[in-house]
């Protein structure tokens, strides 16, 4: 038996799995498709105008907007790890996916979705010293700084995926290898596995508190920012300071709503209404991040018009 339980283990590693989809109702995967393929090139056009209109107006190079690039750089990588396989999948009727394939998947995903909450993170702690300590703001949020600041961000993530990708790859897989979803998803993993996943679930729970971490960096901004915006005398100035804030924290609060609806169920359940939250998490996020940056800013819609007016003339 315990032979078996190896070959079987070992040819889920030589095999691979088959993705369900993000329903598994035929129908409801084709109007997902037609949604991806609008989905997919908006979250490309939107974010990478996002990188151009910094880069391309002196007035935005400001750690506000650097870390708003970095944030649009994490979202193309972000949603370009799972939807891509998708469309493609779905075009060659095909739902195999190789298991170095999917531990990769896995990995990317992990470690961008933690870049980007600590990237908010940081620009949550930008917007804070820009409120509450304007006159020190360049020699706290200093050029090296934002750099350190991105960069740690990136290592913090990757170097808090590894021990899950390492886990998962030494657990031996039997029976079906279908995967409840349109991408390889930790849970989902978790769930085909053999073996004894003890451990792996308490790593997985350690790393929702990994996740946490920048969230309360976000929440204890916020209330900085607002005891002391609450205190300023003027409406304008009040005003202002909100609309620096509003775009962020309608960013934080689309993407941490996903993530906990993605996360903090239970193990064993995935309906309808999950694979929509899946879907919000994965494709819709990174699309709107762009449009409410841009929308809400004047700044950025001029930086976006001398963009256009620019390669129109040229």
């Amino acid at each position: 038996h315990a032979e078996g339980t190896m070959r079987d283990g070992n040819q889920s590693s030589t095999l691979g799995f088959i993705l369900l989809g993000i329903t598994g109702q035929q129908q409801q995967e084709d109007v997902f498709f037609i949604l991806f393929l609008f989905i997919y090139p908006s979250t490309l056009i939107g974010n990478l105008l996002i990188i151009l209109a910094i880069h391309s107006d002196i007035r935005l190079h400001n750690p506000m907007y650097f870390f708003l690039a970095n944030l649009s750089f994490v979202d193309i990588l972000f949603s370009s790890v799972t939807v891509p396989k998708m469309i493609t999948n779905h075009l060659l009727g095909s739902k195999a996916i190789s298991f170095g394939e999917c531990l990769t998947q896995m990995y990317f995903m992990i470690a961008l979705a933690a870049t980007d909450s600590y990237i908010l993170a940081v620009m949550a702690y930008d917007r804070a010293v820009a409120i509450s300590r304007p006159l020190h703001y360049t020699i706290f949020i200093s050029p090296r700084s934002c750099f350190l600041l991105v960069v740690g961000s990136w290592v913090i993530a990757n170097a808090s995926t590894l021990p899950h990708i390492l886990l998962t790859a030494s657990l031996s897989f039997c029976g079906k290898q279908e995967v409840a979803n349109f991408y390889c998803d930790i849970s989902s993993l978790l769930k085909l596995s053999c073996s004894d996943i003890h451990f792996n679930v308490k790593m997985m729970y350690l790393g929702v508190g990994v996740f946490s971490v920048p969230l309360i960096c976000i929440i204890i901004s916020y209330i900085r920012i607002f005891s002391i915006v609450l205190h300023v005398p003027s409406t304008k100035g009040m005003l202002k300071a909100f609309s620096t804030c509003g775009s962020h924290l309608t960013v934080v609060s689309l993407y941490y709503g996903t993530v906990m609806g993605m996360y903090f169920r239970p193990l064993t359940s995935y309906s309808l209404k999950d694979a929509v939250i899946t879907v919000m998490y994965t494709a819709v996020t990174p699309m709107l991040n762009p449009f409410i940056y841009s929308l809400r800013n004047r700044d950025m819609k001029a930086a976006l018009g001398k963009l256009f007016s620019k390669r129109i003339s040229s």
